[in-house]
């Protein structure tokens, strides 16, 4: 079966199902939703089908796929349905509203997502699994890690760095040449002057850290080796960003 399917059905999932809608012959057909959410299984979301849990992807191999899961207060889940998923790098769809401008030297990796009136200026690097929502802006020699979020109305200036799953809140400003580690959340327009560190949540014009991330978020950074303490015992409740 060629096609897409969509693995989320919430409202990042839902927003790339109308991406590819607006795409229409020159995009991929969108076969349907999977969630883990018995309850919608059967169901249509916007007018497209619910098809059954997220590993059904391995009983329609041929078709393409893109996971679309993930909300602030737990940003590192679309890298453990990835990693859950165990697909090979050659199933996984690349999908860019047709309004998005994306220059001839810059590059999208598979399984990311661009939405509508996203533009990449010049020499810009997105990787693989990256959300970037609508109005986002990243100009020249800009390097975006896998699993990153970018909120909308994100701008970056040229040649700064997000790296490995940082998340940036709607409306933030990244500063030209200023790196934010590896699994840390920007909160919602805040203006980041100064590299961050892995690792911690920052807010506020200038952005300042509030606190550690959240455990989910610091179990990615363990899982790729860095040292950040020891595991706290509850996880601790996330602001609104």
């Amino acid at each position: 079966m060629s096609g897409l399917l969509i693995v989320g059905a919430g409202g990042f999932a839902r927003e790339t199902a109308q991406a590819v809608r607006a795409a229409g012959a020159g995009g991929p057909r969108l076969l349907g939703h999977l969630d883990d959410d018995p309850a919608l299984h059967g169901t249509e979301v916007d007018g497209v089908p619910v098809l059954g849990g997220c590993d059904l992807v391995h009983e329609l191999p041929g078709a393409q796929v893109v996971v679309c899961v993930g909300n602030p207060r737990d940003y590192a889940s679309r890298a453990r349905l990835v990693r859950r998923l165990g697909l090979p790098e050659h199933r996984y769809a690349t999908v860019v509203h047709p309004s998005a401008a994306v220059s001839a030297s810059s590059a999208v990796g598979p399984g990311s997502v661009l939405l509508a009136h996203s533009v990449l200026t010049a020499a810009v690097r997105v990787g693989a699994h990256v959300a970037v929502m609508p109005h986002v802006v990243l100009t020249h020699d800009d390097v975006v890690g896998d699993f990153a979020t970018l909120a909308s109305g994100v701008r970056l200036g040229g040649g700064a760095r997000l790296e490995r799953g940082a998340y940036v809140g709607a409306g933030s400003l990244v500063r030209e040449y200023t790196v934010v580690g590896a699994w840390s959340l920007i909160g919602m327009g805040s203006t980041v002057l100064r590299d961050v560190p892995p690792g911690e949540v920052w807010i506020g014009s200038p952005a300042h850290r509030l606190r550690e991330a959240d455990v989910p978020a610091l179990d990615e950074i363990r899982a790729d080796g860095v040292d950040v303490g020891p595991r706290p015992a509850e996880r601790m409740e996330s602001p609104v960003i």
